[in-house]
């Protein structure tokens, strides 16, 4: 750590988060690296995309910042940055610097602000709106009025009444505008406020001008009518834009605020409150009905139910007695349990769900990143615009000029082009995210919607990790429940699935353990052997024995295969029993497959196991898979290269897996998956993590992708059509302020409002089209 001299200067508001205790509570340290932290924080005070790329230069200028992502859809920041250089004060000082504030994203404030800023927006909008109704109210009897109907008196009461109510208008409905303009023009930017707020000062300008002195400069016309409905339309926007924003902030925020503050630790005899934070690995800890548990640990004491569906998608109540894990973010719902605290921080799952769920929040795909690009520069190209139609009408009139070039700012401001694309897909990104799917990169999901081919690693993804005994073959005179029962007993003492699977087949027989094992001894990569003691035989007197169970050679079995399905059983005769097993397949895995060929995804199964093995998954797959498309005896380096040649062949692949094994092949994938059971360095390096087992969310996920993309295509062309069409309108004067605020309003409407829609539920339905591309395919 350096000393504070040596770092960027902070404020004392900002002092207490240089506390390196303080840093786990908002980031993690990156593995591999020294004194480096991945930190998240909420930006205050953007307006559009321009503000985002104006807090990124900013923090990018600090020195020891290594990485710096600003998402203005999510409000939200990543910063990657060394210890050795700057701290957090360091950074949101910068921030502030820049006319923005920060604060650590899982600061109880940031709810609170963000619901101090719902509040305040909303009255914003209700004061625009009463003002508005009132101000055309008093505009209405001039636009009806037959000339001689309306005195002068009259006409110069309404107007001075109109302008005293567009006055809260302008001072409150307003200020965030004019604040964020100034704050951008201080700093020499320009951002989509710098228009906006031009657009509003001249109008009221010229309408104040036309009130006090009719015969001056401008004329006598107002525009009060047009600026209350312009801006209320506009706050209109901004408010369902707001609420868009909240459900997938304020999603994720509920997700990073689960853990408690502080938990009950055992001290001695007695407990005491500490911050959780404080806990190290090994603590006993007392978790109350009602709270939530704050670290992975194990149950020492006590039994309860547990709610664990947010990080396992699990959605009913799960048992946890002693002995039982429980997982950090869960909620105890019924007893008080004495918990042993076995991982804290970043190492929990809840850490890495949260960390998951983050990188999609601030990620910026292709097509948001290039609408961050043009910010700037299409900015720029309005006020030149608007003062060019200004310019050119001139000789028409002062007013009608200065009008023209307000419409003219208002009607190209790029609201609608800067959300098309961030709205959508955090809107899809939140409805996956309700369904159980976590999205790492929201870059994947443009990826997605091209995919046509889905390549699956076949243990832990298709197939459970559980075996199932299918078939028994016994020594003559030897009972198949008997062989059961003494392999079971040898099988307690394993912990290889097949042995795991024996003990299940007994239990589910209903039969008791009729044998003990004693002088287990396992011998890896052949089998266990022991000696058999009888407990409650049938009250018969039977001698002990010593067994052997595992592979064919290792048994002396006469079949001599070395099938991994079966698992061979002898005694000092010989070769007592066979056991066949089989994968079982995941549920739904049928419906998966069925579901993906109706999207017209191909779906093709890499196996590292045997080809027996991988022969019976595939017959119980029913046919969904072809057998030309799937291999056995698979190596990391065979999966790898049979994916890069079907990217040869032009198909977009990609890649479902659980294991480590699966790597390579992942990282060259278009897209990576990985479902919640998988290794967490899987996990970490997979584009999607899909959560618990349900399968189906895979194919829904790759069914909100393609909508999703559909919607941002229908969203930009939307946008191109509107400025296309209106800004013309607006310089030869043909579209009035109001209805260029109007226009303007409604262009941000149809986009968050056509985002809306991938919120709601999205069926899996076979498409004919998809079909027929399968079936070409297949040819």
């Amino acid at each position: 750590m350096v000393s504070p001299s040596s770092l960027v200067v902070a404020t004392d508001n900002f002092a207490a988060l240089d506390d390196p205790l303080e840093w786990p509570g908002f980031g993690r340290p990156l593995k591999g690296y020294e004194s480096r932290w991945e930190s998240n924080f909420v930006i205050e005070g953007m307006r559009c995309a321009a503000c985002s790329v104006a807090v990124e230069d900013a923090l990018r200028a600090v020195p020891g910042v290594v990485e710096a992502s600003v998402s203005y859809g999510s409000q939200r920041s990543r910063v990657v940055w060394s210890a050795q250089k700057v701290t957090p004060a360091g950074l949101l000082a910068a921030v502030k610097r820049a006319g923005y504030q920060a604060m650590p994203a899982n600061d109880a404030q940031s709810r609170e602000l963000r619901l101090a800023q719902t509040r305040k927006a909303l009255w914003r909008w209700l004061v625009a709106a009463f003002c508005m109704m009132q101000v055309m109210m008093y505009a209405y009897p001039a636009y009806v009025a037959a000339p001689g109907d309306l005195s002068s008196e009259a006409e110069r009461l309404l107007r001075w009444a109109s302008w005293v109510l567009t006055l809260p208008v302008l001072v409150f409905s307003c200020g965030p505008f004019f604040a964020a303009a100034l704050n951008d023009l201080k700093r020499g930017r320009v951002g989509m406020d710098v228009p906006v707020a031009l657009g509003i000062l001249i109008t009221f300008a010229v309408s104040t001008a036309g009130t006090f002195d009719p015969m001056g400069l401008f004329g006598r016309e107002v525009y009060f009518d047009s600026l209350t409905m312009f801006v209320f339309f506009l706050l209109t926007a901004r408010w369902l834009e707001l609420r868009l924003r909240d459900r997938t902030t304020g999603a994720l925020e509920a997700l990073m605020n689960r853990l408690p503050d502080t938990v009950l630790r055992q001290s001695g005899s007695a407990f005491e409150r500490v911050a959780v934070r404080r806990l190290r690995a090994g603590d006993l800890i007392r978790v109350l009905p009602g709270e939530a548990f704050p670290a992975d640990g194990t149950v020492r004491q006590g039994r309860s139910w547990a709610n664990e569906a947010l990080l396992t998608g699990e959605s009913s109540p799960v048992l946890r007695d002693v002995g039982d894990s429980v997982v950090a973010g869960s909620h105890n719902l019924s007893g008080v349990v004495l918990v042993q605290v076995d991982h804290i921080g970043s190492e929990t799952r809840y850490a890495q769900i949260v960390g998951l769920m983050e990188s999609a929040s601030v990620s910026k795909p292709q097509l948001a990143q290039l609408a961050d690009r043009i910010a700037k520069p299409f900015l720029a190209a309005v006020l030149l615009a608007a003062l060019a139609a200004c310019v050119g009408w001139w000789d028409q009139g002062p007013a009608r000029a200065v009008m023209i070039a307000v419409s003219v700012l208002i009607v190209t401001c790029p609201c609608a082009l800067s959300l098309a694309t961030p709205a959508a897909l955090l809107a899809s990104a939140g409805a996956l995210a309700r369904r159980g799917v976590l999205v790492r990169r929201l870059q994947a999901l443009e990826t997605m919607s091209k995919i046509d081919t889905l390549v699956f690693d076949k243990t832990g993804t298709l197939t459970s990790d559980r075996m199932t005994l299918k078939a028994t073959q016994t020594r003559d005179g030897v009972p198949a429940s008997q062989a059961l029962a003494m392999a079971a007993a040898l099988g307690r003492q394993s912990l290889h699935p097949r042995s795991k699977a024996l003990v299940s087949a007994l239990n589910e027989a209903g039969m008791a353990a009729l044998w003990s094992a004693e002088e287990v001894t396992e011998s890896a990569g052949e089998g266990v052997s022991g000696r058999l003691q009888p407990c409650g035989i049938d009250g018969r007197s039977v001698a002990p024995v010593v067994l052997r169970m595992g592979s064919a050679a290792f048994c002396a079995a006469p079949f001599g295969t070395a099938d991994a399905s079966c698992v061979h059983l002898s005694d000092a005769q010989g070769w007592l029993a066979t056991f066949e097993f089989q994968e079982e397949l995941r549920a739904h895995a049928k419906e998966l497959l069925a579901a993906l060929q109706s999207e017209g995804i191909e779906a093709h199964l890499l196996s590292g196991d045997t080809n027996a093995a991988t022969c019976q998954v595939m017959s119980q797959l029913d046919g969904l898979i072809a057998r030309r498309n799937s291999r056995a005896s698979c190596s990391p380096q065979d999966k790898l290269a049979y994916l890069r040649d079907l990217q040869r062949r032009g198909h977009r692949a990609a890649m479902v897996g659980d294991g480590l094994n699966d790597g390579p092949a992942q990282g060259a994938a278009d897209v990576s998956i990985a479902f919640g059971c998988a290794v967490p360095v899987t996990q970490a390096r997979a584009d999607v993590v899909v959560l618990g087992d349900q399968l189906m969310a895979l194919a829904q996920t790759f069914v909100i992708a393609r909508k999703a993309m559909s919607v941002v295509r229908q969203n930009l062309v939307w946008a191109a059509v509107y400025n296309a069409a209106c800004i013309p309108l607006a310089v030869m004067g043909l579209l009035p302020a109001w209805l260029a605020g109007l226009g303007m309003a409604a262009s941000s409407l149809v986009v968050v409002v056509n985002a809306l829609r991938l919120s709601g539920p999205i069926a899996v339905t076979p498409t004919d089209s998809a079909r027929e591309q399968l079936v070409a395919r297949a040819a």
